[in-house]
Formats: structure tokens, C-alpha cells, sequence
């Protein structure tokens, strides 16, 4: 997974995306850490000449943000013990099945807590995996607050990830993307070193409540197959380790290696019908 921020930081809405030098199909704004993540892995609308590795793609980030001023530190989380110097991409060269992805743009229209830039995230996003990975419109899933497509309710985002775990076998690819708020809520039970659950925001938040970092863990990313790839990309605040997924590595410039989250509950995730051995990959 590739979060926007350190769990203890905000993810910028940036109104005017021209900084980042890529294409503004709604002509508003769009994600920090969306867009900077695009500024290099699909700069001038195409995939980069040059190979980068996962920590190339972090770092490249953090120059981008550093350089408008963003103090987001962008955050890469794993499945597995992954060598940060792997070389980036969505499919591997082992890919044999279906690539299959859900999107998730939440703009809060109407809200006092509205945001500006989350559509053409997902409008960016699928832009990208179409043009340089080869997704197929039919199965790219797309909810959006927009009136036009699935309303990103919580009910609605869980039975879309239920979906594609379900449908998703060995061999596949998987992209998510989710943009939106994040926040955080008090652990209550005792699985937090910080003592806060991570959480996404639905649409209906106020009614439905949030999505906890345990659920995600528990009905997300444990319930996908072995062999199964996963690239996820979190664009919201206090995301860092949203998913709960045990490998992180920090691009703030000291940290050079992947390293496993303090006291990470391996037992508990076990008996979810996954672990860090016998789950897919996810980064």
C-alpha cells in the first residue's frame, strides 16, 4: 500500500494541480499524493523510460511535495518483508490472470467537510492503469459522489471490496485507489502502539460510521488469495498504516529498508484466514 501520509499527519487537497505538471480532466483539484505519484510514475502521459524501484517511486514523491511545500511524508506498507529496491510496477512479470481494480473518489458534496479534488483522483488513476497497464473498462469499478456512479456509502465500499477479494484468484492483479478523508478514532482493543485505529471515511459517515483499520485488514486485504497482487493507494489523512499490513517503510530520508511494525500481532491475522507467509502480496 501506498499511503499519502505517516499515520500521525493530514494529506493535502491541492486546488491547483498545475504544480505537478499532469492533465486536469474536471478542471479543479486533485490529491497531493496522487499527484505527485503520477507526476512520476506517468509524467508526459507515459510510463517513465527508466525502471524505478518502490523506494525510487516514494522518494520521487517526497521531492515532488517537498518542493510545494507539503510536509506529508508518503508511506509504503507490505504484505511481506519486500525489498524496497523491487522494481515498481502494478503487473509483475509472474502476472497471469485478470487485472481487476476499485476506485474510490469521495468529495463530500454538500458537506461542510467538502473536498475539492477526489474525483479527478480517480479520473487520473484510471487514466494510468488503462493507458500503461492495460485494465479493462469492465472491470474497473468505480464509486464516486458525483450522481453518476456507485455513492461511495460505506455499505457500498465494503460489498465492493468483498467483491473483488471474492472474484480475484492466483495469477491476478489488483489496483485500489482510495481518495477521501482519513482520520482516526481511540483503539478499543489494544491491537494500536499509538492507541488510535486508522479509519476511511464513507460518504455516510454521520449515519453508517467509519471504516476501522481492523475491518479493512479483516475483510480486505486477509481475504484476498495467495498469489493474488495487490497494489493499493491510499489518499487520505492519517494513513500511513490504514490497512494494518505488518512491513513499513517511511520516505523521509533516513529510513533505507522495509522494516516490520513494533509487536505486530501475526497470531491475530492468522486466524483471519490469512498471514504474512500464506497471503497475497500487497504493497
Amino acid at each position: 500500500m501506498i499511503s499519502g501520509c505517516r499515520d500521525d499527519q493530514t494529506s493535502a487537497d491541492v486546488s491547483n494541480i498545475a504544480e505537478f505538471e499532469l492533465p486536469d480532466p474536471a478542471g479543479r483539484s486533485a490529491g497531493a499524493c496522487t499527484s505527485a505519484f503520477l507526476s512520476v510514475v506517468y509524467a508526459d502521459d507515459k510510463k517513465p523510460d527508466d525502471d524505478l524501484s518502490f523506494q525510487d517511486v516514494l522518494m520521487k514523491m517526497r521531492d515532488i511535495l517537498s518542493e510545494g511545500e507539503y510536509t506529508q511524508i508518503p508511506q509504503l506498507s507490505s504484505s511481506r518483508p519486500l525489498d524496497v529496491e523491487t522494481k515498481f510496477d502494478l503487473t509483475p512479470e509472474n502476472f497471469t490472470g485478470a487485472k481487476r481494480s476499485v476506485l474510490i473518489g469521495i468529495n463530500y458534496v454538500g458537506t461542510s467537510g467538502q473536498l475539492t479534488g477526489c474525483h479527478n483522483d480517480v479520473l487520473h488513476a484510471i487514466d494510468y492503469i488503462k493507458n500503461v497497464h492495460g485494465f479493462d473498462d469492465e472491470n474497473i469499478h468505480v464509486l464516486m459522489d458525483d450522481g453518476e456512479h456507485t455513492n461511495p456509502t460505506k455499505a457500498n465500499i465494503m460489498a465492493a471490496y468483498a467483491k473483488i477479494t471474492a472474484e480475484s484468484k492466483p495469477g491476478d492483479v489488483v489496483y485500489l485507489h482510495y481518495s477521501g478523508h482519513g482520520s482516526k478514532v481511540k483503539d478499543k482493543n489494544g491491537d494500536e502502539s499509538d492507541g488510535n485505529d486508522e479509519v476511511l471515511v464513507p460518504v455516510d459517515y454521520t449515519e453508517a460510521g467509519m471504516i476501522l483499520d481492523d475491518d479493512l485488514l479483516k475483510f480486505l486485504a486477509a481475504k484476498f488469495k495467495r498469489d493474488v497482487f495487490v497494489t493499493s493507494m491510499m489518499d487520505c489523512c492519517n494513513s500511513g498504516t490504514v490497512l494494518d499490513l505488518p512491513y513499513n517503510f517511511k520516505a523521509d530520508g533516513n529510513q533505507t529498508a522495509i522494516v516490520p511494525e513494533e509487536n505486530y500481532d501475526f497470531d491475530a491475522v492468522s486466524e483471519l484466514g490469512s498471514s504474512a507467509s500464506d497471503c497475497c502480496t500487497i504493497s
